[in-house]
This record gives C-alpha cells, sequence and structure tokens, in this order.
C-alpha cells in the first residue's frame, strides 16, 4: 500500500509541471506595428479551401480580429 501511494505521488510531481506549462502558453513576439501591413498567410474557409489574405489586396477591406484563449477552458 505504501509503495503504491509512493507511486502516486511520485507520478504527481512529474506531471504537474508539465500541467502547469500546458496551461501557460508562450505569448508570441511581432515586429509588427499598429497600422503596418499583416505578412500573408494562408487559412481554410467554411468549405475547407484555402484562402490566402493577399487574394484580397486592392480588392476590399479586411479586419483581422484575434481572440485571445477564444474556444479554450482559459
Amino acid at each position: 500500500m505504501r509503495l503504491r501511494l509512493a507511486f502516486l505521488l511520485a507520478c504527481a510531481l512529474l506531471v504537474a509541471p508539465l500541467a502547469a506549462s500546458a496551461q501557460n502558453p508562450a505569448i508570441a513576439v511581432t515586429n509588427l506595428k499598429v497600422g503596418e501591413m499583416a505578412p500573408d498567410f494562408t487559412l481554410l474557409d467554411n468549405h475547407w479551401h484555402p484562402v490566402k489574405l493577399s487574394s484580397f489586396r486592392g480588392k476590399s477591406t479586411v479586419v483581422l480580429a484575434f481572440y485571445v484563449l477564444a474556444f479554450t477552458s482559459g
């Protein structure tokens, strides 16, 4: 019984730092300033087709909105 308890305690001590680091993601660093042009990137639309940001350049206004921790438990 004591061996099992010691094993569980050792596992908890090893896993705790991993769980803490998973909840504290690193903050991305960028050199962009407010008003500067965003770098080109590609994302999937709601029909799973790739869409490049540059395909909108000169055609329409694009607003990029970032929601920190959206759709997460944080």
